[in-house]
């Protein structure tokens, strides 16, 4: 007797097919909703912040009250904060990184703002060649970059500094071994790195002031001075705040620059030392990671600080008249 057993199986078959593409057409018009496509954009920068930034935070806070051992962790409440007021060495540290975050501030906010806008004019020809020259340093290695400056600021007679000062009769100095002209050294490293850059930021901020108002600035008979007073300064604010905060960040953390520079993270009474240098060396070199993570908080409560400050006395978290 002949029996099919193959009916049966293949109407349940077209009946959970036919479910599955419907849950299928479900999902994907649930996926491609207005309302939901925005969280599933967000969901991936949602997950790395967290892992990458949240949780790090949370335990390195935590560890900062810790003495971390080999084998087992103490909890020591807040010695790890309160040997940090009496070392001196930390001390140093922050002086170093907040001399360093200043003069960066001074050097690579008015120059680059100043570069941009004669980009922008009709003063400068080969626009695209300048800028690429300009922003290759930031595409250097810090690596090869520290190296190459740290045999130009060499103490000896045959480094580029030196032949420089002794051409113009100023003699020879030992650079990397004096706080003044080790500071010094930094900074140029600091410029010819990252001028570039900043100059791209004022560029895109330029880029979206309407030329309407410099024409009535023209018909207004308006200087360049004038013009560059009281239209560009006022409109390029966001961008400044901007430029501003990061670079309150980047001078307070800055550390392969200088750590390049001295071939390691001692330097001659300190005078390259930063706080995530000293960060480095207490939590890497002497394995302290408890103490490293408490500089850590300070740094972040810092600079935290210090842009918070900046951004109220800018009237950014002002709210706009209507």
């Amino acid at each position: 007797m002949d029996i099919n057993i193959s009916r049966v199986p293949a109407e349940r078959q077209a009946s959970s097919f036919k479910k599955d593409g419907v849950g299928f057409m479900k999902f994907k018009k649930l996926f491609y909703s207005q309302k939901v496509a925005p969280y599933v954009f967000v969901i991936p920068f949602i997950l790395s912040f967290f892992f990458f930034w949240v949780y790090p935070l949370i335990t390195a806070f935590t560890m900062s009250f810790q003495d971390i051992g080999a084998i087992k962790s103490e909890w020591i409440g807040f010695a790890n904060y309160a040997k940090l007021l009496k070392d001196n060495v930390f001390h140093i540290a922050v002086m170093n990184s907040c001399k360093y975050m200043f003069f960066t501030l001074v050097l690579l906010i008015p120059f680059p703002m100043l570069f941009a806008v004669l980009m922008d004019s009709h003063l400068v020809k080969a626009k695209g060649v300048w800028k690429a020259v300009l922003y290759m340093p930031a595409l250097t290695s810090v690596v090869i970059s520290g190296t190459l400056f740290r045999l130009m600021f060499t103490e000896y007679t045959t480094g580029q500094m030196n032949m420089i000062t002794a051409a113009l009769g100023l003699g020879t100095y030992k650079w990397l071994k004096m706080g003044w002209s080790g500071m010094v050294a930094l900074l140029i490293v600091a410029c010819w790195r990252w001028t570039g850059v900043n100059m791209l930021y004022f560029l895109s901020g330029l880029k979206s002031i309407d030329s309407s108002l410099y024409e009535a600035a023209d018909i207004d008979g308006a200087s360049g001075w004038q013009k560059f007073r009281y239209v560009t300064l006022p409109l390029l604010k966001p961008t400044t705040v901007y430029v501003l905060t990061i670079s309150v960040y980047a001078g307070l953390s800055m550390f392969l620059e200088s750590y390049m520079l001295w071939a390691g993270n001692s330097s001659p009474n300190n005078i390259g030392l930063t706080i995530v240098g000293y960060l480095y060396k207490r939590g890497i070199e002497k394995n302290d990671m408890g103490y490293a993570c408490a500089v850590g908080v300070v740094l972040l409560v810092v600079a935290l600080i210090i842009n918070f400050v900046q951004l109220i006395f800018n009237g950014t978290f002002k709210k706009e008249e209507q």
